[in-house]
């Protein structure tokens, strides 16, 4: 056999396969390399040239702003931007917001094509969100949109205005 460092009274023995730490650290160290790389060369097209103390401080710069913006708050947003992400979901928001005002859960069950589970389920986490309200009226469940989904749907509503001006002034060029 063998008589490698790893081999003992001169029989091979079997090699370990990697730690998942050590891979993970090896991805990160890789990537961080690549970064910085990259990162030097926007620096020297932007300074005129680069040191080490440039990349550092933009570095430093970049992590002060990763970290302002919070894991926590992070983790809420994501969420919200999760919750729209499904057409039934979506479609429930946007029109409790044009209603202005609380629905039945029977009205809104007129207007997406989903179970009474389906519909329960998406609400859940409309709710969950802080997206849609809802109180229970007798034997009726109401709910209304918050202000949080009030101000995300008039910010898309402008988005669209946007868009549409970029199309045109990448048109004009």
């Amino acid at each position: 056999m063998g008589t490698g460092p790893n081999d003992i009274g001169g029989e091979a023995t079997p090699r370990r396969p990697p730690s998942k730490v050590l891979i993970e650290y090896s991805y990160n160290y890789l990537a961080m390399a690549q970064t910085t790389g990259r990162l030097r060369r926007y620096l020297d097209d932007e300074l005129g040239e680069c040191c080490d103390a440039d990349v550092e401080r933009r570095l430093d710069e970049l992590g002060t702003l990763e970290a302002g913006l919070g894991t926590d708050r992070l983790n809420a947003e994501l969420d919200v931007v999760s919750a729209l992400a499904n057409e039934t979901r979506y479609t429930l928001v946007r029109v409790l917001v044009s209603a202005g005002e609380e629905l039945c859960v029977c009205e809104l069950n007129a207007v997406v094509d989903v179970s009474e589970s389906g519909l329960s389920h998406a609400l859940s986490a409309l709710v969950d969100a802080g997206l849609v309200d809802g109180r229970k009226d007798g034997r009726w469940k109401m709910y209304r949109a918050t202000n949080r989904a009030v101000a995300l749907v008039t910010v898309l509503d402008g988005s669209g205005d946007d868009a549409a001006d970029h199309t045109q002034t990448t048109a004009d060029h």
